[in-house]
């Protein structure tokens, strides 16, 4: 039985990744500092993990998909991320594959 637990974790976490920076993306049409965003995906049902998010933040901005500037808030420095014009259109077709694939998933499922 523990063995099944394993297993069941290690595809969640897969499964996860995924739509984990789709959510990601989705929430940076507009612009969020880390926390708020961890707090946004927090809100609708999806925790993720500073050590997790931050990589992936800084992985999505060196592939051009996320532009991010340092600020003032609070006085505290932080770091503001949103979405490119390229990440936008990553955004729209990975949301079209995400339906789709959905859509075939929920077919299967039944």
């Amino acid at each position: 039985m523990p063995q099944d637990a394993d297993i069941f974790e290690t595809l969640r976490q897969e499964l996860r990744r995924g739509t984990l920076i789709l959510a990601v993306l989705a929430q940076l049409k507009v612009e969020r500092y880390g926390y708020g965003l961890r707090q946004a995906l927090a809100e609708v049902g999806l925790e993720i993990d500073e050590g997790a998010l931050y990589p992936m933040l800084r992985r999505l901005e060196s592939q051009g998909l996320l532009t991010s500037e340092w600020r003032e808030e609070d006085k505290r420095k932080k770091r503001f991320y949103r979405l490119s014009s390229e990440g936008e259109a990553v955004l729209a077709r990975l949301a079209a594959e995400w339906r789709a694939m959905n859509d075939t998933l929920q077919n299967l499922i039944r």
